[in-house]
């Protein structure tokens, strides 16, 4: 995975109060099941913090990847056991949405900030 700087970026297509609002997802953030989430545009830039019921992530890394280069590991990263586990997940959220190896979506990868 190549580096990417802020400034090496196309403008960002929303906020990073949109990045995880599905409560299962919350959850399993809040949870530290859930340590990054895709999405077909960019919502944040490095460094930027989510605060998710008072609790912080700082966004650690924001890259562009294809579906057909996610592999389980990434999926867990997701909160799922497996890629078909995400797809499905995915596809259940967005009817008639294919799902093609390469089309390209923004990772958004984060982690608590430790309060101290």
């Amino acid at each position: 995975m190549k580096e990417i700087l802020n400034n090496e970026m196309p403008p960002k297509t929303c906020s990073i109060e949109r990045l995880v609002t599905n409560k299962k997802d919350v959850k399993k953030v809040l949870g530290g099941e859930k340590t990054a989430t895709r999405r077909n545009g960019r919502y944040v830039d490095i460094g930027e913090i989510m605060v998710l019921e008072g609790r912080k992530f700082k966004v650690e890394q924001v890259y562009r990847q294809t579906l057909g280069e996610l592999t389980d590991e990434m999926a867990k990263q997701e909160g799922y056991d497996s890629v078909e586990a995400y797809k499905q997940t995915i596809l259940s959220f967005h009817p008639g949405m294919p799902w093609t190896p390469d089309m390209k979506v923004w990772v958004h990868e984060f982690s608590q900030v430790s309060e101290g």
